[in-house]
C-alpha cells in the first residue's frame, strides 16, 4: 500500500481502529488502498453501490444531497480521521448522498469484501467496529436533539466551536478556521436559512466574540459561543 509512519498514525486516529491492539490495525491497514483525490474529484455519488468505506488522512471532504429541486444540501464536512460510506459496508444498498474533495485529499478505501474476509479471522474486532457505529449515531441523534431544542444562534455557535475542533489552528493568539463553506453551506450545516444565520454571525462579530472572513472564521472568545451553545 505505501502508506507513511505520519498516514498510518492518522488513520489509526479513526474511530474505525479504536481501542485496537497494534498487531490487528496494521493488518487490516495492509489491507486498504491509498487513494488520491484532487480539489472537487468525486469520491462516490448519490445512487452507487456502497462497496467500501473510506477514512481520510489528508484534506476535506464535503458529504451533500440533491433535493429533489435540484438544489445541492451540504450534510458535513469531513477531515483527517474522519471516517466515511461505513452505513452502506454493514447495510448494503445505494450510497445515501455524495462526497466530493473540497481540497486536494487523500482517502483510504477499504472495500466490504475485504473487510467481511478479515472480519472472519478477527470475529473480537466486530466490537471496534460497533463502537465506531455507536459514535455516528450519536453524533446523529444530538444533531437532531439541537434541531429540536437550541435557537439558531446556539447552533451557530456550536457549529463554529465544533469546526474549530477539527480544522481550527492557532495564529496569533488566537484560533483561525479555515473550513471553505460558503455562507449557504454554513447555513445548510446549521439547518437554518441563511440569513438568520447570517445575523447571528453578524451578531457575534459585534460582541468581538469572533470575525467572519470569506471561507473562515477567526474565534476570540470560545468560551463566550460555548455558553451561547448550551
Amino acid at each position: 500500500m505505501g502508506e507513511s509512519p505520519r498516514e498510518e498514525q492518522l488513520l489509526r486516529s479513526s474511530p474505525l481502529f479504536g481501542g485496537m491492539d497494534g498487531a490487528s490495525a496494521r493488518s487490516l491497514i495492509a489491507m486498504m488502498t491509498r487513494i488520491e483525490l484532487a480539489k472537487g474529484e468525486v469520491l462516490f455519488n448519490e445512487g452507487d453501490e456502497g462497496q467500501a468505506l473510506f477514512v481520510i488522512v489528508k484534506g476535506k471532504v464535503k458529504m451533500a444531497r440533491t433535493a429533489r429541486d435540484g438544489r445541492e444540501n451540504l450534510l458535513g464536512l469531513l477531515g483527517v480521521g474522519d471516517m466515511l460510506g461505513e452505513l452502506s459496508v454493514f447495510d448494503p444498498g445505494p450510497r445515501l448522498s455524495r462526497a466530493h474533495a473540497v481540497e486536494d485529499s487523500v482517502v483510504y478505501e477499504l472495500p466490504k469484501s475485504v473487510l467481511d474476509a478479515w472480519l472472519d479471522d478477527h470475529l473480537e474486532m466486530s466490537r471496534h467496529l460497533m463502537r465506531a457505529l455507536a459514535q455516528r449515531i450519536r453524533r446523529l441523534s444530538n444533531s437532531m436533539a439541537d434541531l429540536v431544542f437550541s435557537d439558531v444562534p446556539g447552533r451557530v455557535a456550536k457549529a463554529i466551536l465544533d469546526l474549530g475542533h477539527r480544522f481550527g489552528r492557532m495564529e496569533r493568539g488566537h484560533v483561525t478556521v479555515r473550513h471553505g463553506l460558503t455562507q449557504e453551506e454554513l447555513a445548510q450545516l446549521v439547518g437554518a436559512s441563511r440569513e438568520t444565520v447570517n445575523k447571528a454571525l453578524a451578531d457575534f462579530a459585534s460582541r468581538g466574540w469572533i470575525d467572519v472572513h470569506i471561507g473562515a472564521v477567526e474565534v476570540y472568545e470560545p468560551e463566550r459561543l460555548r455558553a451561547r451553545s448550551r
